[in-house]
């Protein structure tokens, strides 16, 4: 197939979508560190089959495209993304009874702690552990998001996922292959394959009495307010390496405070680094390097990115 120019794919995404497409839109609009560059196409798509139209376009004209979620656990270069960026708001929710208990299906734009909160409200308990968490169900299911010991694998029951050059197929929980915050998904990055999108995730859900599940997700509310920082950030900056927390690590190599332009590794949490301001993506960048390099250093320890670096990065 001969791959359509630059121009005529933006004119096809024009005839399809109107416009919901615009050119050069700034990133640091919608990631939740506030820092990133601009998007050279960026399409906002409003269900499960915008999502999958958009893809496909992109994939045929070998345009290449990121589908962006709550703008969490990424950071975005400062000169942004090439090709498409596709803004998931897909967000259409719906339970149907199964068995003993309740199946959820979720669209992978709907946010995950409104979904957290939906459930509570119905009485199914099993996601309120996401109360809080910031992000999309599409991004939770690619990094098997989890909190206050549970995670995504917990209750994942499937998932409707479109493949590059295939289409469509349905993906169980042994299909996942999950592990600590990983998935066979999240490893796409990590070779030079076109990305799987998430169209929609079914999750297995018990009935409980909602007045539980709130007292439950208060809970862990206020566990998440004593420990971890509020303002501008990525979320959890480094996995936690086996038998050590990340924060403790960096915090112990003496990081607390250190600040580089406007991104700073928080005084409360060390795994978490804040943009007070007028941080870069570049800021933040070489934070991480000292951390990695500092906790390499005094304890030999080679912590692994939970945030995924995004976009067009120099490491010149």
């Amino acid at each position: 197939m001969k791959l359509m120019t630059t121009l005529q794919t933006v004119e096809r995404l024009r005839q399809i979508f109107g416009d919901q497409l615009t050119i050069s839109e700034p990133l640091s609009r919608h990631t939740t560190a506030r820092v990133g560059g601009p998007a050279e196409l960026f399409l906002s798509v409003n269900s499960a089959d915008q999502l999958l139209a958009a893809v496909e376009v992109a994939y045929a004209a070998g345009l290449p495209y990121f589908v962006l979620g709550g703008g969490s656990n990424i950071l975005v270069a400062d000169t942004g993304i090439s090709g498409l960026v596709i803004f998931n708001r897909a967000r259409k929710v719906s339970f149907r009874h199964s068995g003993a208990g309740v199946v959820c299906t979720a669209e992978s734009g709907a946010n995950l702690s409104a979904l957290a909160r939906q459930c509570i409200s119905r009485g199914l308990g099993g996601l309120e552990w996401a109360i809080g968490v910031p992000g999309t169900v599409g991004g939770a299911v690619v990094g098997n998001a989890g909190a206050h010991g549970s995670d995504i694998d917990a209750n994942f029951l499937a998932a409707t996922i479109w493949e590059p050059g295939y289409g469509t197929r349905v993906y169980n929980r042994e299909d996942m292959r999950y592990g600590y915050r990983d998935s066979v998904l999240k490893r796409d990055k990590d070779n030079s394959r076109a990305r799987r999108v998430v169209l929609s995730a079914e999750f297995r859900l018990r009935n409980e009495p909602a007045d539980i599940l709130t007292a439950r997700a208060e809970g862990f509310t206020a566990h998440r307010k004593e420990r971890q920082p509020g303002g501008a950030s990525t979320g959890s900056m480094f996995k936690n390496p086996e038998n050590y927390y990340a924060g403790y690590l960096i915090d112990t190599a003496g990081l607390k405070g250190m600040r580089i332009g406007d991104a700073v590794i928080s005084e409360k949490h060390a795994n978490f680094f804040i943009n007070y301001g007028e941080a870069t993506a570049e800021d933040v960048r070489a934070l991480i390097a000292e951390a990695w390099n500092s906790v390499r250093e005094q304890f030999g320890i080679e912590m692994e990115l939970e945030v995924e670096l995004v976009g067009d990065w120099s490491f010149e």
